[in-house]
């Protein structure tokens, strides 16, 4: 008869056991649903960049600027009241940004200096103030093409150091798991600014390149600790590489969160309180990316670097054959041994003291039992030798057995020879 033993009913966490590192949640038992999640993610991000495409800066594709602060007589600014004062100016088109309720940026493609006098009056005229205080620049289209080839160049030599650091420092296939999140990360935030429409500035490139070392430190973190405990692995039956890695994931998780929220709050306050409360618009260029990035980044170093890192390991033959093992020591505990069945009877009679008990006779006198007399060793026994044969004495034969000792052949116990000399 066999029988599977039942899985474990895990209680659910509390913040004690998150703070003491004592969570055992499946992160590579469940990976498939990350896998999901971010296969979907990285499907709408790349489908928004080939539909629509990413709004980029003036810095990029080069025109002509306007910024200027509204009048508190004319009221709060108005993107519709601003592209009225310049329809009739043949710029329909302009790009329109209110920052916070009084500050407006308006860009165009190049105009020729007459025309920028015109636009310039014109939203002098919209704010209730005088042309000098509105802020004309022109941008080429080469400085941007600069950048953009720069940060390309920066973002591949960025690539090959870090892949060749942590080949040196932990193996190849933790830094190809590094990189494809590190990549994760990329996508996810540029399908953020072709969703969402927010536009792409040199603030916003060099904050592409903050995020990508962020992901690489909570990676990194992770890949230690698995690194450490990969040298104990094995010691423990059934233990695998993808156990070890999901025991590893949850005793850096609070680490992970509170590396996380600390560097997500100064980032938050950038993005909210500089952009809206300050008018900061090139904060909010450079703490949106980030903003973004940082969320990924601490969402990629556990869903996705690390169990591609053990997908990975466990191809390898040795580890292979743990896993193959640990199944098989699995399946022997999930097998219970037949149990004999117990038959209900009288019950036995049980020596006391090494003696012999006889049943009670069921009559009168069977209450009152001889006491029973101390126990002799056989040194103490007399022994009397038997007479000599003689040749006129009859032959006793074989078969009578010579008489027993005094009490050999029915010894009782002691208590029910007590009780027949009371």
């Amino acid at each position: 008869m066999t029988a599977t033993v039942a899985p474990v009913k895990r209680q659910r966490h509390t913040w004690a056991d998150l703070y003491h590192e004592r969570t055992h949640f499946e992160f590579i038992d469940r990976s498939w649903r990350w896998a999901i999640l971010s296969g979907a993610l990285i499907f709408i991000s790349v489908a928004a960049f080939l539909i629509s495409g990413l709004n980029l800066g003036i810095d990029f594709e080069g025109g002509t600027q306007w910024q200027f602060t509204v009048s508190s007589q004319t009221g709060s600014a108005s993107v519709s009241k601003v592209r009225d004062s310049i329809n009739s100016l043949g710029l329909g088109d302009a790009k329109v940004l209110i920052v916070g309720s009084d500050s407006v940026r308006v860009q165009s493609k190049s105009l020729s200096t007459a025309e920028q006098a015109k636009v310039t009056a014109a939203l002098a005229k919209y704010a209730g103030i005088t042309s000098s205080q509105v802020s004309v620049t022109n941008v080429g289209p080469t400085w941007g093409d600069k950048v953009s080839s720069k940060a390309l160049t920066a973002l591949l030599v960025f690539f090959l150091v870090i892949a060749a650091y942590l080949t040196f420092r932990f193996e190849w296939r933790m830094a190809l798991a590094a990189i494809i999140a590190v990549i994760h990360d990329i996508i996810i935030t540029v399908g953020v600014y072709a969703v969402t429409g927010f536009e792409v500035t040199p603030a916003t490139v060099v904050a592409f390149l903050t995020i990508l070392g962020y992901s690489l430190y909570d990676t990194v973190v992770v890949f230690d600790k698995v690194k450490d405990n990969q040298a104990r692995l094995g010691t423990v039956r059934g233990d695998t590489y993808s156990l070890m890695v999901n025991r590893s994931l949850n005793q850096v998780l609070i680490r992970s969160i509170n590396t996380s929220i600390v560097a997500l709050l100064p980032v938050a306050s950038l993005l909210f309180v500089g952009t809206y409360l300050f008018g900061g618009l090139a904060l909010r260029d450079f703490a949106l990316a980030l903003f973004v990035g940082l969320l990924t980044g601490a969402y990629s170093s556990i869903f996705v670097a690390t169990p591609i890192l053990a997908w990975l390991k466990e191809r390898e033959p040795k580890y292979r054959a743990l896993r193959e093992r640990a199944a098989a020591d699995l399946a022997k505990a999930a097998v219970v041994a037949p149990v004999a069945p117990v038959t209900v009877g009288a019950p036995a009679d049980v020596p006391v003291d090494g003696e012999d008990v006889e049943p009670i006779a069921a009559d009168d006198d069977a209450a009152e039992v001889p006491e029973a007399e101390p126990a002799r060793s056989p040194a103490a026994i007399p022994v009397v030798a038997a007479p000599a044969p003689s040749s006129t004495s009859t032959p006793t034969p074989a078969s009578t057995p010579a008489p027993a000792a005094r009490g050999a052949a029915n010894p009782r116990g002691r208590q029910q020879r007590r009780k027949k000399r009371r």
